[in-house]
């Protein structure tokens, strides 16, 4: 076996240029890298650089590479839609031909009576809003009444926000459990529990303990992987959105530093298997709420961290880096959008660089995966044999 290890990293929203059906989606210029990279106007990624990232978009400050030490390309997202479900699923080899459902206003009533049920009181908001000025809007009279606010986005999200002291996290999460079942039939792609502290609108606080409830995917490699018994630890949400499923070990993280001390943790723990981590700060606090100059910087310690860690991995392992969705925080609105996403490629047994082009579908790195650890998958096309042939 030529590897044992594959450490496969999400950032989380770092689209790298729009695609050709971004149009469809309002997202017709979008470019998540360049327009950072352009706004910002001092982003610096030299390990990022090395690798490839240059190579394969426009970024001023980092330029093309004459000679990549990593292999590089961009990914097509396949599946119908932009949400972070939807792209994680498509990188584990599940495609999905319809879009999850999304609510242009609010939910339906249907919907908010089975959560009153289930809550036993009505909810605040059923709105579209963000999760801070939704707090900010809310969160006092959240406080006088014990109304738990309910709220969605662009995303195929029901959001249900709540005090820790009146709704303790695992009292919201019961109540997510069951809206889960509930929102199955309309085909919402998560339920997300939003724990808050504060006790006026301007000092409240959503806290790390978030937990997402989401769909059940179709087949995919992480459940081949547990069939075959080969590990996969979990970093980030990870967990979240593939229900557990396949996952031998979960580090839930609050931030992308604590997410990246735990994948250096991880790979220490493990001899053989997969190490799958989301580095979510990109897109929750930076792309989400317009930050150029926070996401420009969140890049950069990413970019700091990968350094030292690469001389953690030997011959035999292989990281790979890629990205769910864009988020370019340059875009009118607030929304994901829909574009390419870089595929960066390195292992201390790889000779020289390579170009790994433009692949069809995020699905390919199932299907490397699969490669590596003898396992026949369902979808895309692997590239181990360019990766070897560097």
């Amino acid at each position: 076996m030529l590897f044992k290890r594959v450490v496969l990293i999400v950032l989380d929203g770092v689209g790298c240029g729009a695609l050709p059906d971004a149009e469809l989606y309002g997202d017709s210029n979008s470019n998540t890298l360049a327009h950072i990279a352009e706004q910002d106007g001092a982003l610096t990624l030299p390990t990022l650089q090395r690798l490839g990232l240059g190579n394969l978009v426009t970024m001023k400050g980092v330029p093309v590479a004459a000679d990549p030490q990593g292999a590089w390309g961009r990914m097509a997202e396949r599946s119908a839609g932009k949400d972070s479900t939807t792209g994680h699923w498509e990188i584990a080899g599940a495609i999905l031909d319809q879009p999850f459902a999304t609510f242009a206003k609010a939910f339906p009533e249907p919907i908010i009576q089975a959560f009153t049920e289930l809550a036993g009181v009505e909810p605040l908001g059923n709105v579209i809003a963000s999760g801070t000025e939704i707090l900010v809007e809310l969160g006092e009279e959240h406080l006088r009444t014990g109304r738990p606010i309910v709220y969605t986005s662009t995303d195929s999200v029901f959001q249900i926000a709540a005090h820790e002291d009146l709704w303790p996290p695992e009292k919201l999460y019961e109540l997510c459990r069951g809206m889960r079942q509930v929102l199955n039939d309309w085909q919402v792609g998560r339920v997300i529990a939003r724990p808050f502290v504060g006790d006026r609108a301007d000092n409240f606080r959503r806290t790390e303990r978030r937990h997402d409830f989401s769909m059940q995917p179709q087949p995919m490699i992480l459940d081949d992987l547990a069939e075959h018994k080969i590990d996969v630890v979990a970093v980030g949400k990870i967990q979240d959105i593939f229900c557990g499923r396949g996952i031998s070990k979960h580090y839930p993280t609050r931030d992308n530093a604590d997410g990246m001390e735990k994948i250096t943790a991880a790979l220490q723990e493990m001899e053989r298997g997969l190490i799958f981590a989301n580095l979510i700060d990109y897109d929750m606090l930076y792309g989400h709420r317009c930050d150029v100059v926070g996401f420009a910087r969140a890049l950069e310690r990413f970019d700091q961290w990968l350094s030292g860690f690469l001389k953690q991995l030997g011959r035999d392992d292989l990281l790979l880096i890629t990205a769910d969705h864009g988020c370019d925080p340059t875009m009118p609105g607030t929304d994901h959008s829909r574009e390419y996403v870089p595929l960066l490629a390195w292992s201390p047994s790889l000779t020289t660089g390579c170009h790994l082009g433009d692949r069809e579908t995020f699905s390919d790195i199932a299907a490397t995966l699969g490669e590596i650890f003898a396992i026949e998958t369902r979808c895309g096309n692997s590239f181990l044999s360019t990766l070897t042939g560097c």
